[in-house]
């Protein structure tokens, strides 16, 4: 995996970063989804929409899709406050994100347990939410997308564990049980954090 370096305005933020990160078959886009919809008449909270280097029509999360050589312009441009690339892609967290966290607003992004190292770099108030589900769980949800083969399932699951390595502040979220129930928890982790900064700032 590539990194690059921290944007260099960022780092006077008064606002919060939250990184959603969790294995695939967790849930973890679903559940920025709902809890999006949710705050959606809030003003100070934000969810990215990340730049990377994948068809826009690919399907999953709304995101804005480049070229490989448009992401490495915007790069040079000084376009993103962190950048990482994963699987064979490159994904990108706007710069403009630290105009939201300077007003004290409370920033969620989709992001990757890798890259959090860079993340923390960049933003001094980063809070992680760490979605997760029971090893049997995340299996069922992988085969029933049918892109993997069972061996390949097992063998993923197998290569490391589900918890976030690293001194990160983190919030572990289960979603092996119901929807419903994983997204009354990622709203009420996030309810916390405005509470944090009603206080803080």
């Amino acid at each position: 995996m590539m990194s690059h370096e921290p944007h260099p305005g960022a780092g006077a933020e008064h606002g919060i970063m939250v990184v959603v990160v969790g294995p695939s078959g967790a849930g973890k886009d679903t559940l920025m989804n709902l809890a999006a919809r949710h705050f959606d008449h809030r003003e100070e909270v934000h969810f990215v929409r990340r730049v990377i280097t994948r068809h826009g029509e690919a399907g999953g999360e709304d995101h804005l899709a480049v070229s490989d050589a448009g992401f490495a312009s915007m790069e040079q441009a000084g376009s993103f406050a962190v950048w990482w690339e994963a699987h064979g892609l490159k994904y990108g967290i706007p710069a403009e994100v630290s105009v939201s966290l300077a007003k004290g607003h409370i920033v969620v992004a989709n992001g990757s347990r890798s890259a959090l190292h860079r993340f923390q770099a960049a933003f001094p108030r980063l809070k992680v939410i760490n979605v997760t589900a029971r090893p049997e769980v995340l299996a069922g949800r992988l085969e029933a997308r049918g892109r993997e083969t069972h061996e390949d399932i097992m063998a993923r699951l197998a290569r490391g564990p589900l918890t976030v390595r690293g001194d990160y502040d983190v919030v572990e979220l289960d979603n092996s049980g119901s929807l419903e129930e994983a997204k009354g928890k990622m709203i009420d982790i996030l309810d916390s954090f405005l509470k944090e900064i009603v206080w803080k700032t």
